[in-house]
């Protein structure tokens, strides 16, 4: 069968490797679309410190079902289209103990760590696959990065009662801010790119900021009424970005950090002591964060199409990487269809 494989940083290959065969207790999968995510560009472009090279990548995952192994439960049927939970957890670090699976010390996701899922069949634990009945295969690849987004707005317990800046309007971006308009928040969507931000405002930002050419810092004073931002969802991961977060959110606000910083990063601690802040890291998703978002895109309101830069088939792959390389911030999602 085929697969895409990044042997190496700027080179993709498409290669034939052995369909698995399905074990007990594991469910095969037909990949029908598999997103590329920032991480997979990062191992392309050789500054992905996490990456197992040479790797097949793909953990945003759009599949049906192939084959059920024994000791699969009969509600996962042939055809039905799924998604899956690509990380693991080992059950016995803190994180772990603690119910935090998704931030297991010891985790290896599908396209980092191990081998991923850009091929066309792939086998797994039934326990990691999702169901998203209803769903299209394309918007089942939209939904581990959402759900990611979806995480940081748990982690800052966001209710009705706040108002929240999403700091980036990538895919995980725009799930924070989908997320938290569904709460009840008043959230204000900050990028460099307007298209971006006109997303956003169709998903559900009330305000949206160009910090290209706004001055951020007057815009937020003159929505928060001079108080500042009471929740900052930091998903871009630039030192900038993360000094924003600090430096704008109100006193005794949150401060949820989603994006990795690529080199050091320098604040005014002083803040961290006034404001008296929450802040706290969101990591990766839990299965309710996945149903969530299934939940949302089964309402049919999500400008799907919007969301999909580009669809390219494995033998252009590599094109696509290099593509996206040269102008990262022109793209939202590039699915490779299998």
């Amino acid at each position: 069968m085929k697969a895409v494989k990044i042997t190496e940083p700027q080179t993709v290959m498409v290669t034939d490797i052995e369909k698995p065969a399905v074990k007990d207790g594991e469910i095969l999968l037909r990949i029908k679309h598999v997103g590329f995510c920032g991480s997979d560009l990062n191992t392309f472009l050789g500054r992905n410190p996490m990456v197992r090279m040479p790797v097949i990548p793909g953990h945003e995952i759009g599949a049906v079902i192939e084959e059920t192994g024994r000791g699969v439960p009969e509600t996962f049927v042939k055809g039905m289209p799924v998604t899956v939970n690509p990380y693991t957890s080992c059950g016995k670090c803190s994180s772990c103990r603690n119910g935090r699976v998704n931030a297991c010390r010891d985790n290896e996701t599908l396209g980092v760590q191990r081998n991923g899922a850009m091929t066309d069949y792939i086998a797994v634990p039934w326990q990691k696959v999702i169901a998203a009945d209803g769903l299209s295969t394309r918007e089942c690849a939209l939904i581990e990065p959402m759900s990611v987004g979806f995480h940081a707005v748990s982690r800052g317990c966001i209710t009705d009662n706040d108002t929240v800046m999403v700091i980036g309007c990538g895919m995980i971006g725009l799930g924070a801010v989908v997320r938290a308009s569904l709460r009840g928040a008043t959230v204000i969507a900050v990028d460099l790119d307007d298209d971006k931000l006109k997303l956003a405002r169709n998903i559900g930002a009330a305000h949206t900021v160009n910090s290209k050419n706004e001055d951020v810092h007057a815009r937020l004073q003159a929505l928060t009424g001079g108080m500042g931002p009471d929740v900052v969802i930091e998903a871009v991961g630039s030192p900038a970005t993360y000094v924003m977060a600090v430096d704008e959110a109100a006193f005794t606000g949150r401060v949820v950090c989603i994006g990795y910083a690529k080199s050091e990063v320098s604040f005014q601690t002083k803040y961290f002591v006034q404001k008296e802040l929450d802040i706290r890291g969101s990591r990766n998703a839990l299965t309710a964060d996945f149903n969530a978002v299934i939940k949302y895109l089964r309402r049919g309101v999500c400008p799907v199409d919007s969301l999909i830069s580009y669809v390219v088939t494995p033998d252009e792959a590599g094109t696509a990487l290099l593509r996206w390389s040269e102008n990262p911030g022109r793209v939202f999602r590039i699915l490779v269809e299998f």
